[in-house]
């Protein structure tokens, strides 16, 4: 499958997603305001910069670029 396709699956699957699991955390009246009003402030760049760039790139160098962001988010998930 084309990386192009796995990442627009991805969000697509990402933002109904946060929208529940955002509608739970409102509903249980532990919603970060301030989080909440931040998270905009890098994805709406990055989802368009990302949804440029994903097709203008070749698979060889998209991949290992996609692999090494999962992985550095993982060690940061882990040690915090």
């Amino acid at each position: 499958m084309p990386t192009v396709r796995i990442v627009g699956s991805d969000i697509a699957h990402a933002a109904p997603l946060t929208l529940i699991t955002g509608l739970g955390h409102w509903w249980l009246g532990s919603v970060d305001w301030l989080m909440l009003g931040s998270l905009p402030i890098g994805s709406i760049p990055g989802i368009a910069v990302g949804s440029w760039l994903a097709p203008k790139l070749p698979d060889h160098v998209l991949r290992p670029f996609l692999a090494t962001i999962l992985v550095i988010v993982g060690v940061r998930l882990v040690l915090a």
